[in-house]
């Protein structure tokens, strides 16, 4: 969750640094510090609490060079936000930097008598004073015995105050990249800090060490010290994908990046017009050998799974369970060694959907993660992984990797009908013929921003907003109030439109915002029925259907339509509609839309 950068080499060691926490701070945002060797080969350290920009201007007054040094940019997990509490932690010999949770600390504050040492409220501040105790010269040798201590998980950088010019890392689940360039050495949790320096990278294995130098990388096995070489990778975007591009904010540009990611994830994929996973190397014996689909996933992942769920069970006739991934492996899940588990995440490090994933692999499920970063844990741990082409997703609130991810899952859902016998090729040619239709819709309702503009002048005043749905539609509100709860503040809740008569159209008053979709012929008539009741009772109403639905014109106070794609793909158009919604309530009410409040792109802890 927290951002984190270290360069050694010829450049300026603080410019770098700063640009890199800059472009982490999506990461985390509540307070940022570095560490860095000044010209004498002391360790100089300087935290702030509050964005990168305040960071930087106290930067602005030191003068001196410097070569080699680490920095972070902090969600705060253990202990307030306070300058105590940023990073980096100074103990001793010992200066660090910590992504993740030490679950252990008490213990370890006991047993190495630490109490009157700390000063501030964190693990991470225990975990160096604990390495400080055991460092006898050696750097492998007491990172190897602090780990062997360690109970959480972690991404530590470190510098040790007698060598200077060197940084050595190490990490368990919590992720970590690092590349030798013509301009040093560099690590960090994300690409986008490394994007400008090299598109060669490698991830940094776990039980294994890595010692950055000015002149190279070199990564150790944890227990025997012996050399390693990590395998290579290339990244597939550029550095244009992870800046702005002249859009005010990460969170629009992306929102129009959907119809490209589209584009990019399904058109590779596709052989005479039906989806085919061969280049993934996913077998169709693991969509036919199947007798249950379990999708685990957090947040908006977890509501592309809901949407899967209503596509996924009626054509396939088998069950289909969506489960959070934080509640799954608490609950006793029925999996066995005929369950597909569909493991959903963005960034490859979610830790509650690792683990969920870890539990359904002990139980015998075959596991199909579909993932947007290339190398990352739950792509490499998973037995088959399903890559979706996003490119780099900077806002915190996710857009086009939901799209991707909703994509990757409609292809499954044709290729598992195709190879159990529910489509003919001819009907998977038909099916997949329509959903491309989907593309253009997006682009159309991209195109009509400056309506969704409108729409949130009556909702900006509201504390309150209701999204109501039937079937599928449910399933879309879902993600719509997510969206605009977590960029707006505004309370927002997603209801089953048939439940209203069950004690929710209580919470409907005068004005009230109701965002209400209706795009499913079979569920039309019953949807418009409950338009009325809340209509009846004051409140504002919202109406989103397809081009050409007979609607009353005195029904909604606003009327929106996508163009009139079949009823199971309407989902793409309608989530560009709720993305742009929930995008300028945040911008009408002068919020931070990229980085909302108390929330973190990459949720690695748990």
């Amino acid at each position: 969750m927290c951002g984190i950068i270290g360069y050694t080499g010829p450049l300026e060691a603080k410019k770098l640094l700063l640009e890199g926490l800059a472009g982490l701070e999506y990461r985390g945002y509540d307070s940022a510090g570095v560490a860095f060797f000044d010209t004498d080969s002391h360790i100089r350290l300087i935290k702030q609490v509050g964005k990168v920009a305040s960071l930087k201007e106290a930067m602005s007054k030191i003068k001196e060079d410097s070569h080699c040094g680490i920095g972070h940019t902090r969600w705060a997990t253990h202990g307030g936000v306070t300058v105590e509490n940023a990073h980096p932690h100074q103990a001793g010999r010992v200066t660090l930097i910590h992504n993740g949770i030490i679950e252990n600390y008490h213990q370890l504050t006991e047993e190495f008598c630490l109490e009157g040492k700390l000063k501030s409220q964190t693990d991470s501040e225990v975990a160096a004073w604990v390495l400080d105790s055991l460092y006898e010269g050696d750097p492998l040798e007491a990172i190897k015995n602090l780990v062997h201590r360690l109970e959480g998980t972690y991404g530590f950088c470190i510098l040790f105050a007698d060598r200077p010019g060197e940084i050595y890392a190490v990490r368990k689940v919590s992720p970590l990249v690092a590349a030798y360039t013509h301009s040093g050495a560099v690590i960090a949790s994300d690409l986008t800090a490394l994007i400008p320096y090299t598109q060669k990278y490698f991830v940094v294995p776990e039980q294994e060490i890595v010692r950055l130098t000015p002149y190279k990388v070199q990564t150790y096995n944890l227990e025997t010290f012996e050399k390693t070489s990590p395998e290579i990778m290339t990244v597939n975007w550029n550095l244009d994908a992870a800046m702005k591009n002249g859009f005010p904010h990460f969170m629009l540009k992306e929102i129009h990046e959907q119809p490209e990611a589209m584009k990019n994830t399904i058109l590779p994929r596709l052989n005479r017009g039906i989806p085919d996973f061969s280049d993934d190397r996913i077998p169709d014996s693991l969509f036919a050998e199947c007798s249950q689909v379990h999708i685990v996933a957090c947040g908006t992942a977890m509501h592309a799974g809901m949407v899967a769920k209503a596509i996924m069970e009626p054509l396939l006739r088998i069950p289909v369970t969506v489960t959070i991934a934080s509640e799954f492996r608490y609950q006793d899940p029925l999996v066995d060694e005929r369950t597909l588990a569909i493991i959903i995440s963005q960034s490859g490090e979610t830790i509650d959907t690792l683990a969920a994933m870890t539990l359904a692999e002990r139980l015998g499920a075959k596991t199909l993660a579909i993932v947007n970063v290339k190398g990352s844990t739950i792509a490499r741990e998973s037995q088959y992984v399903l890559y979706t082409h996003a490119g780099p997703e900077i806002a915190v609130a996710s857009t086009k990797a939901y799209s991707v991810q909703l994509a990757a899952l409609y292809m499954v859902a044709c290729r598992m009908a195709l190879v159990r016998g529910k489509y003919t090729e001819e009907q998977a040619k038909a099916f997949f013929s329509e959903f491309l239709d989907v593309i253009p819709a997006m682009e159309e309702m991209i195109e009509r921003k400056e309506e969704m503009k409108r729409v949130v002048t009556h909702l900006i005043n509201s504390p309150d907003a209701f999204f109501i749905g039937r079937g599928l539609d449910y399933a879309f509100s879902l993600e719509g109030a997510l969206k605009l709860k977590e960029i707006s503040y505004i309370h927002a809740e997603a209801y089953a439109a048939g439940e209203l008569k069950h004690g929710t159209i209580a919470l409907i008053s005068d004005q009230v915002p109701v965002i209400a979709t209706a795009t499913q012929d079979v569920l039309f008539s019953k949807m418009i029925s409950n338009v009325r009741e809340v209509k009846a009772r004051g409140a504002f109403v919202i109406l989103l259907t397809k081009e050409g639905a007979e609607v009353d014109e005195n029904l909604a106070d606003v009327h929106l339509t996508i163009p009139a794609v079949k009823d199971q793909f309407t989902v793409f158009p309608i989530a560009v509609v709720l993305q742009l919604i929930a995008y300028y309530a945040s911008l009408g009410k002068n919020l931070d839309v990229d980085q909302p409040r108390n929330l973190a792109k990459s949720v690695t802890v748990e």
